[in-house]
C-alpha cells in the first residue's frame, strides 16, 4: 500500500476501545478489527487504525458509530460571501406592520446564520501537469464562491499522495510553504459549504483513504438522500467513520465492494448511490471524474495547451488557468485519464432524464461560467428581462442587491428603459465577525456588509432586483435600510420564482416550514418585508425561456417536484443524536447502544460479580 503523506501528521494509534456501560471489550474490538479502511482528511492512515491523540479522541453518538474527533491542522473562521443576519441585533428590525403573521418565527430567525442559500461546495481535478498543486489552488480560488468554510488539495507523486487541508479561505489555507508540500503532476482539491455534516476540519474534503489496494483520494459536490440508509448497514457490517460527511461512505463502499478492477468498484459503489453527486478521485496513477445520472450538479473538462487535463465545477475555472473548454462531463458519465491507458470514458449507468439544477444559474454560479451548456449572464439578464414584462412598476431607478441581483437589475432596467445605478455598496472585506458599540446599532450585520447611496436613492421610486428570497429575515432590513436613506418607493422584484421547498441535493437550505414563501403568499410576504410592491419571476416563463430543455432542469424548490424521492428527510446532524456516556481507559465519548448490547454487558457484569452498568441519557 502506497504510504500518504499529510499536513501535520500524527501518530496512528490502534484503536482498541473496551466499554464499561454497554459492548463487552470483545465486542469492541471485535467491530474496529472489521473496518475495511480508516479515513481522515488531515492525518496518517492505516487499516484499522485513526491519525490522532488518543486523548483527543471523541466518539460521537450514533448508533454503533466509532468516530474519533482528532482537531488539528490549520483552521480560520469560516466566511460567507452573501449578507448574514447579525445575531446580536436588535428586535427592532421586525416588520414595521402592526400585525406581523411571522413575528415570533422572524424573531427566532434573527439567531439563524443568515438569509440566503448557501453554495454547496466546488471540485477540482487536474491530470498531467508538473505544477499540478499550483494550478489546483488558483482553480479553488475561481470556485470560492461555491464554499468558504473549508478548502484541500490532494496530490499524487511517486506512489505517494500528499494532502493538506483546512479551515476558511483558500488564501488563509494554502501558502508557498504549504504548496511546497505538494508535489506531483495530478491533483483534486476541494471548497467547501457543509450541506451533510457539521462545519469541522475532520469533514473538510478531499478525503483520504488507505485500503487493501492502496490509496484513494476523493471530491465530492452533492448531496446523497440515501444517505442515512447507506451508513446504517455499513456500520452494522462493521465499517468505522470518521466524519459526519455523506461523502464517506461512497469510500467505504469502493472499499468493500468484490469487483474487479477499481473501475470496476467505482461503478459498484455508485449503483448504490442516490441523490446528486459529481465527484472527482485521485490514486497514484490515475485521475477519475464521475457525475450522476440525473446531472444535478455542474462538472466540465478542459485541457491546457501542454495537454493536461482539467476537471472543474465551472467553466470560471478552466478560464482562470487558461484552459480551454473542452465540453460537461455527461450525466451518468464517467471519465479515467490513466498514466499507463490514457483518456477513457464509459456510461456508468442506464441513461435517465437530465435534471441539472436551475439555481446554478440563479444564484450559484459565477456570471462569467457556461454551466449546463448555458451562459449564466445571458440567464440571469434574460430573468430580469422578464421581470419588467410580468412585473412593471412606475420607478425612477433600478438597484441591485450586489452581486447576486446585478444581472438580473441590468436587464430589468434596459426592458423598463430605466436608469440602472448602484444604490447600495457592498463591503468585500467584513469577515464573520465583528465588534458592536455598546449601544445597540438596529440591522448593525447588513450596514457592515450594504452600504446605501443616499444620492442616488433620495425621493426615488426604487426598483430592487434580488436574485431570491429565503426566510426573508435580511430583506426586511434592506427595505428599512433604503428607506432610512430616502427612497420614496421601494419596489422588490426577484429573479427566481418563490421558494417553497427544501433542496435535497447539494445545497444547504432551511426546512420548508422556515421559507417564508412556504408559509405566506406574495401579498403577506410583501407586508412583512415593508416593500410598496413585490413580484417574483413566474415559473412558467422560467420554463419558457428554457424552452424543450425545461423538463431537463431541477425546479423543484418551487415546484416540489423531485426527481430523487429524498428519504433523509433531515440531514444527518451530529448533535441532535441520542448519546449514551462511555468511559474506559481515559477514552470518552458518546454512543447508542442497542437493547441486546446493553442486555449483554449487564449479563456479563453480573457473572463477573460486579454491580450492572449505569447508562446516562
Amino acid at each position: 500500500m502506497a504510504a500518504i503523506q499529510m499536513s501535520r501528521l500524527h501518530a496512528a494509534h490502534s484503536c482498541t476501545v473496551a466499554s464499561q456501560c454497554n459492548l463487552s471489550t470483545e465486542k469492541a474490538r471485535s467491530r474496529v478489527a472489521k473496518a475495511p479502511c480508516s479515513l481522515s482528511s488531515s492525518g496518517s492512515l492505516s487499516r484499522g487504525a485513526w491519525g490522532g491523540d488518543l486523548g483527543q479522541m471523541k466518539v460521537e453518538g450514533r448508533k454503533r458509530m466509532w468516530s474519533p474527533v482528532a482537531v488539528y491542522g490549520d483552521s480560520a473562521s469560516a466566511r460567507s460571501e452573501d449578507v448574514e443576519d447579525d445575531g446580536g441585533s436588535s428586535m427592532e428590525w421586525l416588520s414595521p406592520t402592526s400585525e406581523n403573521p411571522m413575528e415570533e418565527w422572524l424573531r427566532k430567525g434573527d439567531e439563524r446564520e443568515g438569509d440566503a442559500w448557501r453554495e454547496e461546495c466546488g471540485v477540482v481535478a487536474i491530470f498531467g501537469d508538473p505544477e499540478a498543486s499550483r494550478l489546483c489552488y488558483l482553480s479553488l480560488h475561481a470556485l470560492q464562491h461555491r464554499g468558504q468554510e473549508g478548502a484541500g488539495i490532494v496530490t499524487a507523486n511517486e506512489h505517494t499522495l500528499h494532502a493538506v487541508t483546512g479551515m476558511g479561505l483558500v488564501s488563509e489555507v494554502f501558502d508557498e510553504s504549504k504548496l511546497k508540500k505538494l508535489p506531483g503532476t495530478s491533483a483534486i482539491g476541494h471548497v467547501r459549504y457543509a450541506t451533510a455534516g457539521a462545519s469541522v476540519l475532520k469533514n473538510v474534503q478531499p478525503f483520504v483513504a488507505g485500503y487493501r489496494f492502496g490509496s484513494l483520494a476523493l471530491a465530492h459536490n452533492g448531496n446523497l438522500v440515501n444517505y442515512s440508509s447507506l451508513r446504517a448497514r455499513l456500520e452494522e457490517n462493521g465499517s468505522i467513520f470518521n466524519t459526519s460527511s455523506d461523502t464517506e461512505v461512497i469510500l467505504h463502499l469502493i472499499a468493500i465492494s468484490k469487483k474487479r478492477p477499481f473501475v470496476a468498484r467505482l461503478v459498484d459503489a455508485c449503483e448504490q448511490l442516490e441523490g446528486a453527486y459529481s465527484l472527482v478521485f485521485l490514486s497514484e496513477d490515475k485521475v477519475v471524474a464521475v457525475r450522476d445520472p440525473h446531472g444535478f450538479r455542474p462538472l466540465v473538462m478542459g485541457r491546457k495547451s501542454n495537454g493536461a487535463y482539467v476537471f472543474a465545477s465551472e467553466t470560471c475555472a478552466l478560464d482562470l488557468i487558461e484552459a480551454e473548454y473542452v465540453r460537461e462531463v455527461q450525466p451518468g458519465e464517467m471519465v479515467v485519464i490513466d498514466k499507463n491507458e490514457g483518456y477513457s470514458s464509459s456510461c456508468l449507468m442506464p441513461r435517465v432524464e437530465r435534471k441539472a439544477c436551475i439555481f446554478e444559474h440563479i444564484y450559484f454560479a459565477q456570471p462569467n461560467s457556461i454551466v449546463f451548456g448555458r451562459s449564466v449572464y445571458d440567464s440571469r439578464y434574460e430573468y430580469g428581462r422578464i421581470l419588467a414584462e410580468t412585473a412593471p412598476v412606475e420607478c425612477d431607478v433600478v438597484i441591485a442587491i450586489p452581486d447576486s441581483g446585478v444581472v438580473a437589475a441590468l436587464g430589468y432596467a434596459a426592458q423598463a428603459n430605466v436608469p440602472f445605478q448602484q444604490g447600495l455598496i457592498r463591503s468585500h472585506y467584513v469577515g464573520r465577525t465583528f465588534i458592536e458599540p455598546s449601544q445597540k446599532i438596529r440591522d448593525f450585520g447588513v450596514k457592515l456588509k450594504l452600504a446605501p447611496v443616499a444620492h442616488v436613492l433620495k425621493g426615488k421610486r426604487v426598483v430592487v432586483i434580488d436574485d431570491s428570497i429565503v426566510r426573508g429575515t435580511t430583506s426586511i432590513k434592506i427595505v428599512r435600510l433604503l428607506k432610512e436613506a430616502g427612497a420614496k418607493e421601494v419596489h422588490m422584484r426577484i429573479a427566481s420564482p418563490p421558494i417553497t421547498g427544501s433542496c435535497y441535493y447539494g445545497v444547504d437550505t432551511p426546512s420548508k416550514e422556515e421559507l417564508i414563501s412556504y408559509r405566506l403568499n406574495v401579498e403577506e410576504t410583501r407586508k412583512v418585508l415593508g416593500a410598496d410592491s413585490l413580484a417574483f419571476l413566474p415559473l412558467e416563463r422560467l420554463r419558457g425561456m428554457l424552452e424543450d430543455e425545461a423538463p431537463k432542469f431541477c425546479d423543484a424548490c418551487f415546484s416540489g417536484a423531485y426527481a430523487v424521492p429524498p428519504r433523509d428527510l433531515t440531514k444527518f446532524k451530529e448533535e441532535k443524536l441520542k448519546p449514551v456516556l462511555v468511559v474506559n481507559e481515559g477514552f470518552e465519548g458518546k454512543i447508542e447502544a442497542t437493547a441486546e448490547e446493553t442486555q449483554a454487558a449487564e449479563e456479563e457484569a453480573s457473572a463477573a460479580g460486579q454491580a450492572p452498568p449505569v447508562v446516562a441519557a
